[in-house]
């Protein structure tokens, strides 16, 4: 009897072990396809620039002005979400408060309307990849931020958002105010 339950609690390290390295791999995984990505976009858009944080790329297109936004600060946004497989596209945008977006995607107007989403910096209910690569942007920037599923919601689905996934978000920053 005794020998069974220590070969029982072996399998059951061994395979709580196992699982562990399988998200690792997941993630490793999911950040070579972000590596790849992110240099691609940076190589079609000569302009851009690359802020990393935290395991979060952020991809600035259009730079914004102004004070950078901190940790206690609070932004408005216009943002489409998509679960990210190695490419930004329509066939997986999960949100959108963007109108054009939303028109293009045949998507019906949010319960919010089309109106920018404030977020506040210090809030602890925010996914942690966003968190990092919101900090330190400006008004009127215009960048995509992605992360692997590490920092996003990791091994819980969330809505229509399988587990694991990495994600992907397209932000412009309506404005910003630090406390």
């Amino acid at each position: 009897m005794k020998a069974n339950i220590i070969i029982l609690a072996i399998a059951l390290i061994c395979g709580s072990s196992c699982v562990k390295q399988q998200m690792e791999l997941t993630y490793a995984k999911q950040e070579d396809k972000i590596d790849s990505y992110v240099k691609s976009r940076m190589a079609s858009s000569p302009d851009a620039t690359l802020t990393r944080n935290k395991g979060t790329n952020r991809i600035t297109l259009v730079q914004g002005e102004g004070e950078a936004l901190t940790e206690s600060g609070i932004v408005a946004i216009t943002y489409s979400g998509y679960s990210f497989s190695g490419s930004i596209s329509q066939s997986n945008l999960f949100a959108t408060n963007d109108s054009q977006v939303a028109e293009s995607a045949s998507w019906q107007e949010p319960e919010n309307g089309f109106e920018p989403l404030m977020l506040d910096m210090k809030n602890d209910q925010m996914l942690e990849g966003l968190r990092n690569g919101l900090l330190g942007v400006k008004a009127g920037e215009e960048c995509e931020i992605l992360f692997s599923g590490k920092y996003a919601f990791g091994k819980k689905p969330f809505g229509i958002i399988p587990a694991n996934s990495a994600l992907a978000f397209k932000i412009k920053i309506e404005g910003l105010s630090n406390n």
